[in-house]
Order: C-alpha cells, then structure tokens, then sequence
C-alpha cells in the first residue's frame, strides 16, 4: 500500500472522530478533499498538504512568511 495514503482508521485517530462520516465531514471543512471506499473515506499526505497551504516538495526553508501563513 501507498505509504502516502491515510486509511479511514487512520483518519479516525488524527481526528479523533469514530464514525466515518464526521471524519470526511471534519476534512472537508478544513479544505481536504476526501474520497469515499468501500472500507470509509481516504486521503493524501499530498492532499492534507495542498490544502495547508503546503506545496507538494516544497522546500521549507525557501518558504517566505507569507506562504507559510
């Protein structure tokens, strides 16, 4: 499996919700796009990134302040 990929149990750790649906619903209110399985919804490092503000490879110290807040 992809390293990169965040299972549902996953997410449900880093949110701390237990159903499936308050943890797609808590990641796409902070601009993360889910997708939905058949074991529950998913996502991306690259995804939770991207909508931090975060580029994909992007490197930290070259960042100005302005992109990092």
């Amino acid at each position: 499996m992809n390293s990169n990929i965040l299972s549902c149990d996953q997410l449900k750790g880093i949110t701390g919700y237990q159903r499936s649906a308050d943890v797609a619903r808590c990641l796409r209110d902070q601009g993360v796009r889910v997708f939905h399985g058949r074991n529950g919804p998913w996502t991306t490092l690259d995804l939770i990134n991207m909508a931090g503000g975060f580029e994909k490879n992007a490197n930290p110290d070259t960042l100005t302040p302005d992109q990092i807040l």
